[in-house]
């Protein structure tokens, strides 16, 4: 499972959440960059995120993941520990 696999899933999950098919995420992106990403899409976002790559997050984590490339990354390092 490479990068672009994870953010295109991540890309996909964050259009079905708030029904906005132009939402394009790169590894830059931040929250303040998408429309309606608001803190509570936030949690329902890593929630599905999770149980997408089945993976689970600490909350620290989870609070200090600054762009959507922070996540991607964290996800490749679990799931390499297999």
């Amino acid at each position: 499972m490479d990068d672009k696999f994870i953010l295109d899933g991540c890309d996909r999950i964050l259009r079905d959440l708030l029904a906005d098919d132009s939402i394009a995420l790169t590894m830059d992106t931040r929250r303040a960059d998408v429309p309606n990403w608001d803190s509570f899409a936030y949690v329902n976002f890593i929630v599905l995120v999770e149980t997408e790559f089945g993976v689970k997050f600490r909350v620290a984590e989870v609070e200090s993941f600054e762009n959507v490339g922070a996540i991607v990354r964290r996800i490749q390092s679990m799931r390499a520990m297999r």
